[in-house]
């Protein structure tokens, strides 16, 4: 894997831990470590893990994000969208920094709008998504992987290109909750399940309408 594709990750895992470092003598122990969808406080974490457990997941993301192209199994490889597959991944992680920021600055006692902050990143991080689920080819780790899409180039495409118009649309949706500071539990949730299972359900019937299934397939 070239340079290019990894070293923004690994910058925004050096600035998460910079950070974390230079403010921990400050931090309060047990530290804010969850909010409810109001805004408010209802978790804690005991020092170190509560500063550390942000940029942890981001390096361990980031690792995760190396190894597996070069486990790919032969006729699954990534190589061929492996821009598409680094710009979703270091958009993940740039979220995971953007909210390490911003439990850190909350933890400091500054007023922080987490409620509006996180539901506009995951927005940002869907569309981002969306835009690209379109790019990839048939894997074993990205994507809408169910047996259908894994036995059909064609399936694959015309399931991820319904699946990149659904995650920009939820990405919008969860987006606007957050801007116009009307989050809902029931709305986001509602939301991701249609983008997931929506796909899902659609690339059987591509499935079927382009390969279809034998009767020695129905009978096995």
């Amino acid at each position: 894997m070239t340079r290019k594709y990894w070293w923004p990750g690994l910058i925004m895992i050096i600035m998460a831990f910079a950070a974390t470092a230079l403010l921990y003598p400050s931090l309060p122990d047990p530290m804010p470590s969850h909010w409810n969808a109001a805004g408010e406080v209802d978790d804690y974490m005991a020092l170190p893990w509560g500063a550390l457990i942000l940029p942890l997941v981001m390096l361990g993301t980031w690792l995760l994000f190396l190894a597996l192209p070069a486990i790919s199994p032969r006729g699954f490889r990534m190589s061929r969208f492996m821009g598409a597959y680094a710009t979703i991944i270091n958009t993940i992680l740039a979220f995971l920094l953007l909210v390490s920021g911003t439990v850190l600055t909350a933890a400091m006692g500054y007023a922080v709008e987490i409620n509006r902050v996180v539901p506009i990143g995951i927005g940002i991080l869907f569309v981002v998504i969306g835009n690209y689920l379109g790019k990839t080819t048939r894997n074993f780790f990205l994507g809408i992987r169910t047996p259908w899409t894994l036995a059909s180039d064609e399936v694959w495409r015309r399931t991820h290109r319904l699946a990149g118009w659904l995650f920009v649309l939820a990405g919008l949706i969860i987006a606007a909750t957050g801007v116009f500071n009307i989050v809902r539990v029931w709305l986001f949730v509602g939301v991701v399940l249609v983008a997931a299972l929506l796909p899902v359900i659609y690339s059987f019937f591509a499935y079927r309408q382009l390969e279809g299934f034998s009767d020695d397939d129905a009978q096995s």
